[in-house]
């Protein structure tokens, strides 16, 4: 007989009350039964936090963030262009747990279709080969015993092409980086294999090349070193680099036009747009310009000081619009280059007037940094600084020939004669009275009249000077009271000349009277004048506080319609000015040898009205009306 047990259940931990309340209920044993009980006890750690019914319903909110807490945060990177590491912020945070490659193919894509006609088309042949072999009577083995000889041709392999037959050439990855370090030793370990080549040729040889009528001997040249022939292509490419550095300016430059012109009236302003300077010609003054006509994105500048103390080197650069951090061409000279004038029909020929007397000429198409012309004591050069050349037309021997003036009151005419420069004296001072001598310190031919010239002073005069009256003057004009800085004729009024001075003053000249018809006092001393290539009413001048100054007659005879100051820092003088010939646009430059381009604004290019001719009266035509 079985003893009946009861089973003694443990309460949970909890208030006090309820667990003896549940004691006294499971002790009950059975009597009738006599079996005995046995307790249940909860198995529970020492340590198991015990939470109040308010603590357990509580509802704590779980966040997932797509983050990758093992990804690195301390990336570095090294950067050329700073020069030094920097660390990467965007890390990948993919974190891939588990990847399979499966089999599976989906049923409706097109791999999908083609394995089903696959499969379809072996099971058709399964099925046709099975049927057949049902179909087919048993065959009765062959005795391999019974053996007959006969003769068969056999089939050649067909022949393999040789490029089939070759072994592919062996094949390598490589990978590294590039320096600047690395591709200056690269070029130098070039430069002297090439060296040692050079040494190994033999001198240049005269070769004979027979012809049906006669031989003909040419001289080998050598072949250029592989650095010179990329220069082209460096070059090229440095304009490229520079244009998409400085593409804000070459948009303003093309496409900007000033709005507020608009509001202003009759006013105008200038945009600055490039700065060219160049880091050896520290310490000069800018003493020339001129635009090139051939090119008109292409202007020389000349390098000197106007300072009689500080006499020493110069330099003749030229630069581009399309690459302002380098100039295009370099001369070095001993002397200071004071003036310079390009050539305009053969625009690769430049004069250049020095601060010794010399004069020179430079062809842009040659290799080096010599003149190709220079004049000497035994050739007749000045003997004071050379203020002004200016190129003339072709003499009667189709000679190219420029005019230049100097201090020591000469002006020459040099021909260019095989390797020699031959001058000739359109005026020398002893051919006129003794007070009448003066030195030269501007010059300027006429536009239309070859022959006719004039010629401003460091007395203030200007006089009006014939190349077929060399003994005198045509006329003299007491223009200013002090040196007269520049003259230039109008372009478009062949007896209109405009003159400027140290003495602050600007004058209009009407070349048949001896007084001005316009006088314009800037207060400050101008240091060169220009007149618009588009209008002959527009002309700008510079002064030596900075500031620059464009007038228009047609609209304002009194002030200018745009001044303005272009230079940053204080005390830096400007010094010379010129329009381009083609785009709206002027350069000037100042005392530290530097070279500012400027925009034109609309009210400051405005073409002047063209006047009926027929309708004015006889005699009410004024000189000062310029059409």
């Amino acid at each position: 007989m079985r003893k009946a047990s009861t089973v003694q259940k443990v309460a949970p931990p909890g208030p006090k009350s309820n667990k003896n309340k549940k004691k006294d209920e499971e002790e009950a044993v059975d009597a009738g039964g006599g079996r005995v009980s046995y307790g249940k006890a909860l198995i529970k750690p020492p340590d198991q936090l015990e939470l109040t019914e308010a603590e357990l319903k509580e509802e704590i909110t779980r966040t997932l963030t797509a983050n990758n807490p093992h990804a690195p945060q301390n990336i570095v990177h090294y950067s050329f262009k700073e020069r030094s590491f920097k660390v990467t912020s965007a890390v990948d945070q993919l974190a891939v747990l588990f990847e399979m490659e499966g089999n599976l193919v989906h049923i409706d894509s097109d791999e999908g279709r083609r394995l089903r006609a696959k499969e379809i088309l072996a099971n058709g042949t399964y099925r046709n080969i099975v049927a057949s072999k049902t179909g087919m009577k048993e065959q009765k083995a062959t005795n391999q015993f019974n053996f007959c000889e006969r003769a068969s041709q056999t089939l050649n392999n067909p022949p393999r092409e040789i490029s089939c037959q070759t072994e592919p050439p062996p094949r390598s990855v490589f990978g590294a980086t590039v320096s600047q370090w690395e591709i200056y030793d690269a070029y130098v370990m070039e430069l002297q294999k090439q060296e040692k080549n050079k040494e190994k040729q033999k001198a240049p040889t005269l070769r004979k090349d027979v012809d049906k009528s006669r031989n003909k001997t040419m001289l080998t040249e050598t072949a250029n070193d592989d650095i010179t022939k990329v220069r082209k292509g460096a070059k090229i490419l440095e304009r490229m680099v520079h244009q998409n550095t400085f593409d804000d300016i070459a948009q303003d430059f093309k496409y900007f036009e000033d709005g507020s012109d608009e509001f202003r009236g009759q006013e105008g302003t200038l945009l600055p747009l490039w700065k060219f300077q160049y880091d050896k010609a520290k310490g000069l003054s800018v003493t020339a310009l001129c635009w090139n006509k051939k090119y008109p994105d292409l202007f020389a500048v000349g390098m000197g000081s106007y300072d009689f103390n500080y006499q020493g080197r110069g330099m003749l650069v030229f630069y581009s619009l399309k690459n302002s951090a380098f100039p295009e061409r370099i001369y070095p000279t001993d002397s200071g280059v004071m003036c310079l004038d390009i050539h305009e029909q053969h625009s690769y020929l430049t004069a250049v007037g020095f601060y010794d007397g010399c004069v020179a000429v430079y062809n842009l198409k040659r290799e080096g940094s010599e003149p190709v012309y220079k004049s000497t004591v035994k050739t007749g050069k000045h003997t004071d600084p050379v203020w002004q050349v200016c190129w003339q037309n072709n003499d009667m021997d189709d000679r190219h020939n420029f005019c230049s003036v100097s201090s020591d009151g000469r002006v020459v005419s040099w021909a260019l004669v095989k390797n020699e420069l031959v001058f000739t004296d359109i005026i020398r001072r002893t051919q006129c009275p003794l007070s009448t001598v003066a030195c030269g310190t501007s010059l300027d031919f006429h536009k239309q009249i070859d022959y006719l010239f004039l010629v401003g002073t460091g007395e203030g005069k200007i006089h009006k000077c014939s190349k077929t009256y060399s003994s005198k003057y045509l006329e003299t004009y007491d223009a200013h009271s002090r040196a007269v800085d520049a003259i230039k004729w109008n372009h478009f009024h062949p007896k209109v000349f405009i003159s400027c001075s140290s003495d602050w003053t600007i004058k209009i000249w009407d070349h048949t009277i001896n007084t001005p018809m316009f006088t314009f006092d800037l207060k400050v001393p101008v240091g060169d004048v220009a007149w618009a290539p588009y209008s002959s009413t527009i002309f700008a001048a510079v002064t030596t506080d900075g500031k620059v100054h464009v007038f228009d007659l047609n609209i304002n005879k009194y002030e200018e319609i745009c001044k303005q100051a272009v230079v940053v820092k204080k005390k830096t003088e400007l010094t010379h000015i010129e329009f381009n010939p083609i785009y709206p646009l002027l350069i000037v430059g100042d005392d530290r040898g530097n070279v500012i381009s400027l925009k034109l604004s609309p009210n400051l290019r405005k073409k002047p009205k063209v006047r009926n001719r027929s309708s004015c009266k006889r005699g009410n035509f004024h000189p000062g009306t310029m059409v």
